[in-house]
């Protein structure tokens, strides 16, 4: 077969009344005939200067994307010029359809305003509403949490005790090494300190004091329950995205299994049950390691520093401890599964679950426990 002989793309600039005409001819065939440059356009856009260019293609045989892809450049050039106006009615209509939907979604020219943003009342106005949104889903899984937890104790639940077996195992054995490096670094940490300030004063006793109360009163039940945001409630955030990524709740509800008592429930009384456990862990290992250090850097005895913690420590300080560690231990299931709860499908979603776990439960940890310690200075104890 014999080929078919291509008229190389040609233009003339011609002058008709108050407009210029551009004159288009030859084939326009991408591959055959190449892409015309920008410099190309460039010149033409100078040589017209200003005024309408009437866009002529009478004389166009065989085209393709490169007459579009010319049409395109001088629409641009004429654009920012500002002083040309293009007429492209004699362009066949097949070549406009193109060249506008080449147009569309493009980004806005230079020198022409974007679009605005929304101002700064409808921005704190969104952020109102999302937040007493969140606030009422939070209260909301607080009350259910109430109700179902009381009803499990009267046994009108659907939780199965097997899991909450299974996830206390989890929560409690599973942190005893990271819980009890924490526990004994903070009270060796926090003896070290007190030694060096009291040695200045001869006072060098009162390290147990310091250490005892601190440890059994604050750091004990603090650490923990940060180790155990980090740990578990991250665990839990990402087991229910998962599933919910899976669809797996989707097809406990069609079966008529309430996600709250199989899922939330059993996570709940698990870390709450055993987090006073683990705090009581936590302070025996804090209270040794200060004793470590306070005999260590300081000349006492062993009896000396053991009498003055007994003297040091009462009862309401473990008290004290044990309430805060049932709160974080809430607390902390709680923003577990109320974020893995409302996570998407993704499994990038399944991520930002676990960490916004982690961080909200690191973060209402600390405001709770400046909650306690304002309630019980106004209450004296």
């Amino acid at each position: 077969m014999s080929s078919i002989s291509l008229h190389p793309p040609h233009w003339i600039i011609s002058a008709a009344g108050s407009e210029r005409v551009l004159c288009l001819g030859g084939d326009w065939i991408a591959q055959d005939t190449g892409v015309r440059s920008p410099a190309d356009v460039a010149g033409i856009v100078e040589q017209v200067g200003s005024g309408v260019l009437r866009v002529d293609c009478d004389r166009v045989g065989r085209w393709d994307s490169a007459l579009v892809a010319f049409l395109r450049l001088l629409h641009e050039r004429a654009r920012i010029a500002k002083e040309i106006q293009v007429d492209d009615a004699a362009v066949p209509p097949a070549a406009r359809q193109l060249l506008a939907l080449a147009s569309t979604g493009t980004a806005a020219p230079r020198g022409e305003p974007r679009q605005s943003r929304k101002p700064v009342a409808s921005l704190v106005g969104e952020a109102a509403l999302g937040a007493h949104g969140e606030i009422c889903r939070v209260t909301a899984l607080v009350g259910e949490t109430v109700l179902r937890g009381l009803a499990a104790v009267a046994g009108r639940t659907r939780t199965r005790w097997q899991d909450v077996l299974q996830l206390m195992r989890e929560a409690g054995a599973g942190a005893l090494l990271i819980a009890a490096i924490c526990n004994g670094l903070v009270g060796a940490i926090l003896a070290f300190v007190g030694a060096v300030q009291f040695r200045r004063f001869g006072a060098g006793i009162y390290v147990a004091d310091l250490v005892g109360i601190a440890v059994v009163r604050e750091m004990a039940a603090v650490m923990t329950a940060i180790v155990m945001a980090g740990r578990t409630g991250g665990a839990y955030a990402a087991h229910i995205a998962t599933m919910q990524g899976n669809e797996e709740i989707d097809a406990l509800k069609t079966f008529g299994i309430p996600p709250f008592d199989f899922l939330v429930l059993p996570r709940i009384l698990a870390l709450v049950t055993m987090m006073p456990l683990l705090y009581l862990y936590g302070c025996a290992i804090g209270l040794l390691g200060g004793y470590v250090v306070g005999v260590a850097t300081l000349d006492l005895t062993s009896s000396a520093f053991l009498v003055e913690l007994r003297n040091a420590v009462a009862g309401r300080e473990f008290a004290i401890g044990l309430v805060k560690s049932i709160a974080f231990g809430g607390l902390v299931a709680l923003a577990g599964c109320h974020l893995g709860l409302r996570a998407g499908r993704s499994a990038a979603d399944v991520g930002r679950a676990a960490t916004s776990a982690v961080v909200a439960g690191i973060i209402g940890i600390i405001a709770l426990d400046a909650v306690f310690a304002a309630c019980t200075n106004a209450l004296g104890i």
